[in-house]
């Protein structure tokens, strides 16, 4: 005889409210730190490579935690594994607001990256709970909510820390999301375990790749500062080298690996992996850079701009990332991933060369970094649709955590790389850093992002559009 399970029981509108708050409050507390980043540099006397570090290290810590969320849930309940999260995120944001220094600051900021894998695990809860119609619903209030959240932190941060302190910035969403998770623990059911495939988590490649990309980090930091500690770079590019080539050898074995790195072999695969890796790192070279030239002194070539304004004016590049995903999806369906793609790396290539010959009036920034999240919206939609397509239903896991891997590393590497290149400009004994650093980050990053449609062209090849 074959045990039949109880059907999930079927929730209601505050349990669907209380993910909601959960996601706003998340958003909040994820979007703190770009508005206010040349802020924190001053008050922790942070290089502008530091700086970079501190911006990217919560999104390594949600690539490395979202697959193995996923697994957990699925072995023992998506409410359990999601309240367990938010105690990790609720933990990091007190850590982040209580930080006397950066490297405080960064192990709060490492355990805030918990919260990139709980969003996933509450769309997982909406579907077990809640029919296939009203489920998609859900599932878009609780995404669209997560985005207005991470408006509202962008807005709100610079006043908060401006007005009160940097330390609030970082404690009242902290607060707003303990509030979200009593509620989400007290009004969502309990979901049965789903069916364990058999397969472990595979630790080593994940502890591998955890080394890997903190060291690659750690490379980059350090790299303006070469001549005053040669030996200790030279240490770290050994162990980098150590660390990738034991988890490509972890990986190719592993029974479930964490990155199939087999998958790459596939064209459709690399070549989205190419892309997204390229694509990531024009993106995080504007992310990075725009902020900093908004808060250079006016006695200078900036704007001396407060947080407060920093974060008025990245709101239009908000919007318009949250605008990129119903667009770019579709345009994808309609005119394929190909031209989707190229029309946003052209887009990207544009702004970035713009910003490069002009950034002397506030709005050329604005309109610049509001068109770079845009194109990078688009290109990021439809890529993940044509991976996902582009394979058998099975590998579309699998697929996608190629592509998620490749875009942290593209974030990184480009925020790492502008804070190295900020530093290196900067002269000894001030705190700004020369023009001509800014002028060469956006140039570099619109000609790599340009070198990228000598790939687009041959994306229709093994391709479903």
């Amino acid at each position: 005889m074959t045990a039949t399970l109880a059907p999930p029981v079927r929730i209601g509108k505050a349990a669907v409210g209380a993910l909601g708050m959960l996601a706003v409050a998340t958003g909040a507390l994820e979007s703190v730190v770009t508005p206010t980043l040349p802020l924190l540099q001053r008050e922790l006397d942070m290089s502008p490579a530091e700086g970079a570090l501190l911006s990217i290290v919560l999104l390594i810590t949600g690539a490395l935690v979202t697959p193995v969320a996923g697994k957990l849930g699925d072995r023992y309940g998506g409410k359990r594994v999601l309240i367990r999260l938010m105690a990790v995120v609720c933990a990091g944001g007190l850590v982040s607001s209580v930080a006397p220094n950066l490297p405080v600051l960064l192990l709060g900021q490492i355990l805030q990256g918990a919260m990139v894998g709980a969003l996933p695990l509450s769309f997982i809860l909406v579907r077990k709970h809640l029919p296939a119609g009203e489920s998609k619903v859900a599932i878009g209030v609780v995404s669209g909510l997560f985005v207005g959240g991470g408006m509202a932190g962008t807005l709100s941060a610079g006043p908060v820390a401006e007005g009160l302190s940097r330390h609030w910035m970082f404690a009242l969403p902290t607060i707003a999301v303990i509030g979200a998770t009593l509620l989400v623990n007290r009004l969502m059911p309990h979901d049965p375990p789903g069916r364990s495939d058999g397969t472990g988590i595979d630790w080593p490649g994940l502890l591998l790749l955890s080394g890997t990309l903190i060291t690659l980090m750690l490379v980059l930091a350090l790299a303006p500062d070469v001549a005053a500690q040669p030996l200790v770079l030279v240490a770290l590019v050994v162990v980098l080298a150590a660390f990738a080539t034991g988890w490509i050898a972890v990986e190719r074995r592993a029974a479930s690996p964490m990155v199939d790195l087999g998958m790459l072999a596939r064209p459709a695969v690399w070549k989205s992996c190419v892309l997204t890796f390229v694509i990531c790192v024009g993106t995080s070279v504007a992310v990075y850079l725009i902020p900093q030239l908004f808060a250079v002194d006016s006695d200078a070539y900036g704007f001396g701009a407060s947080a407060t304004a920093i974060g008025f004016f990245l709101l239009p590049g908000a919007v318009a990332a949250s605008l990129a995903g119903p667009i770019g999806g579709v345009g994808a369906r309609r005119l394929g991933s190909r031209a989707v793609v190229t029309a946003g790396i052209v887009l990207m290539v544009t702004a970035l060369i713009a910003l490069a010959a002009v950034h002397t009036e506030i709005w050329h920034l604005v309109v610049g970094k509001a068109a770079i999240a845009l194109a990078n919206g688009l290109c990021v939609t439809a890529m993940v649709t044509s991976t996902a397509t582009s394979v058998d239903q099975s590998d579309t896991g699998i697929a996608t955590s190629l592509v998620l891997v490749t875009r942290v590393l593209g974030y990184a590497v480009g925020a790492q790389l502008s804070g190295a290149l900020l530093t290196a400009a900067t002269p000894s004994g001030s705190d700004v850093p020369a023009e001509s650093a800014f002028v060469t980050g956006f140039v570099i990053a619109g000609a790599v992002t340009a070198l990228s449609l000598l790939v687009t062209r041959t994306m229709s090849k093994g391709v479903k559009e």
